[in-house]
């Protein structure tokens, strides 16, 4: 999805948009070359998704649309958020379509991703309920602690091991520069899950073509880890 999908919309110059600030600046910035205004709202802390109840209290009499994206393969609430559009008479439009679940690799990642669940220790692993559409296409999890202090350390301290992992989200997008001529905006909006999750979440490897040892790679440097950050808060 892009700018002319916003304008299929309904989107024009001078409307507002909703948009989730943890993983919603590609959307914030195509929402601004069309000369409207993105006004961020918070994310549920499990599903790191556009939380209903946020986006809800972010549509004013000059919102044209609440878009919601689908993150790390998960996909956003849209039965809530259509209900809250259609109370509030604003259109929900997702940024793009979630992943395929019923594929080969998806269903791979999946059971990757239960293996990774059961066995990690010292990090807080994703929550996906029954019945939940999860395409897998990232392991994200929080590491708890000094919140991004603990975790910069504990992502270096697992390269220096060999494995691979990522911040996904280094900035919420309401906190980033270009969104300064909002300024009013940017210092008055507290989102805290989406901040915290900025703070604290870390990528983990996870594809369909690791192996059991990769897996058990991954886990056991975790662990190890985990158990000195459990020490140094205790």
């Amino acid at each position: 999805m892009g700018t002319p999908q916003l304008t299929a919309a309904g989107v024009s110059a001078g409307n507002e948009v909703v948009v989730p600030s943890f993983g919603g600046a590609d959307v914030a910035r195509a929402v601004r070359e069309l000369g409207a205004r993105p006004v961020f709202a918070d994310i549920d802390a499990d599903t790191y998704c556009l939380d209903p109840a946020s986006a809800a209290g972010a549509v004013t009499a000059r919102t044209a649309a609440i878009v919601p994206v689908h993150l790390f393969g998960r996909a956003a609430d849209l039965a809530a958020l259509r209900a809250a559009g259609e109370q509030l008479d604003v259109r929900v439009v997702e940024w793009e379509p979630l992943p395929r679940t019923d594929a080969i690799d998806a269903v791979r990642r999946r059971q990757y991703a239960t293996y990774l669940g059961r066995r990690l220790r010292g990090v807080v692993v994703p929550v996906v309920g029954e019945g939940v559409e999860h395409a897998c296409t990232e392991y994200v999890v929080r590491v708890p602690g000094n919140g991004r202090p603990d975790r910069d350390a504990f992502r270096r301290a697992l390269r220096m091991k060999g494995v691979a992992c990522d911040v996904p989200v280094r900035v919420p997008a309401h906190r980033l520069p270009e969104y300064a001529q909002h300024m009013e905006q940017v210092t008055a909006v507290r989102l805290p899950e989406a901040e915290r999750a900025a703070d604290e979440c870390l990528s983990l490897p996870l594809s369909a073509a690791m192996t059991k040892k990769d897996l058990h790679r991954v886990v056991s440097a975790c662990n190890a880890l985990g158990g000195l950050l459990r020490e140094r808060a205790g």
